[in-house]
């Protein structure tokens, strides 16, 4: 569920980055702002799993830039705030120093209950509308994961889909995941990660 907080019913997208703060986890939808319900344990575990692998593959290599939620993604009528995004070197123009002005090039997003739907419906066609090239879903409850990668017509196709399997991204050439690693307690860590990547002996 949405979380119910007092803020404005309508506001411009230039009033709520104002209004906006660190601690207030909120997205923007023409002109509506929605406050977004507390996260579970196995959600933050899965999401910083996540961001520190393709944090430290992203550093390593030297091709962009990553953020991370509450950090908004602002589209053309929407401001998201994704789970995990990244920036490529060729984008960073787009990136401010509290939101990011339009898409990213790899969006993450950890599934929760309450935003199942959202996640694979409006934000879904919002992300491949805007020109986001690479876009997972990662639902912990179901164990499930589906990673999309935006074709030549700029329409998602499906890459994997499943609870298992390695995947390869197509934005960060060379980074991939072993899908079982998402579910595994406790997580492999990074250090685990690269020398499965071959950056560590």
């Amino acid at each position: 569920m949405i979380a119910q907080a007092p803020a404005p019913q309508k506001m411009s997208l230039e009033e709520f980055l104002q209004w906006l703060d660190e601690d207030t986890h909120a997205e923007w939808v023409n002109g509506e702002v929605l406050l977004m319900s507390p996260i579970s344990g196995e959600h933050q575990g899965v999401s910083e799993f996540l961001l520190v692998v393709i944090s430290a593959f992203v550093r390593h290599n030297k091709v962009g830039e990553v953020r991370y939620e509450p950090f908004q993604m602002r589209l053309a009528s929407s401001s998201r705030s994704p789970d995990i995004l990244f920036v490529s070197y060729t984008n960073l123009h787009r990136l401010k120093e509290t939101y990011l002005d339009g898409a990213a090039d790899l969006v993450v997003e950890v599934i929760s209950p309450e935003s199942r739907a959202r996640d694979r419906g409006d934000k879904f066609y919002e992300y491949e509308e805007a020109g986001v090239r690479e876009y997972w879903l990662i639902d912990p409850e179901r164990k499930q994961a589906e990673f999309y990668q935006m074709a030549e017509d700029g329409i998602y196709r499906t890459a994997l889909a499943g609870s298992q399997g390695v995947y390869h991204s197509k934005v960060l050439e060379g980074l991939w995941l072993k899908v079982e690693w998402l579910w595994q307690h406790p997580k492999p860590t990074v250090i685990d990660v690269l020398r499965e990547w071959g950056v560590l002996s």
